[in-house]
């Protein structure tokens, strides 16, 4: 990794088309506010949950790690991180299912578009998608020197 990133680079044929069946995946998760889906205070979230599961010495390897972004409301978004292990003091979540992820490249704005994109995937494929999650798979300063910002849709099916 360079000297200038601190986000692994990403290889987006590991999660683009893809079929992925979770039992009981386990993560860490939190909150950040937001005002109509623009987050206001993302940067101390995740430094909390980094600072958390690294002290707890549960972190996964770079190449397996995921940082997942749901939005129930334009006021909220939920932020899972996958670990190893339990992190003390922190909300743990499992999350099982079947989820379809395709990768994406380009503003986070670009959200609505790719969900439009994603459910029309599906639905040639006779699915619907009952939830979503975004993977951000760098931070803004790192997909600038990469030149890409990647995003993952998991649609849970």
């Amino acid at each position: 990794m360079p000297k200038e990133t601190c986000c692994p680079k990403f290889d987006p044929s590991l999660l683009d088309d893809k079929t992925s069946i979770w039992d009981n995946k386990l993560f860490i998760k939190d909150s950040v506010r937001q005002l109509f889906h623009i987050p206001l205070n993302m940067n101390a979230v995740i430094t909390r949950m980094w600072n958390a599961i690294e002290k707890a010495d549960v972190m996964v390897d770079d190449k397996d790690i995921l940082m997942l972004a749901h939005d129930p409301s334009p006021w909220k978004s939920d932020i899972y991180m996958n670990v190893r292990d339990t992190v003390p003091g922190a909300e743990m979540v499992k999350i099982s299912g079947t989820f379809i992820s395709k990768v994406f490249d380009g503003p986070y704005s670009s959200v609505p578009k790719w969900i439009t994109e994603m459910d029309s995937m599906l639905s040639s494929r006779g699915k619907k998608a009952k939830k979503y999650y975004f993977y951000y798979t760098t931070c803004p300063k790192c997909a600038k020197v990469y030149g890409h910002n990647y995003v993952v849709a998991f649609a849970e099916v």
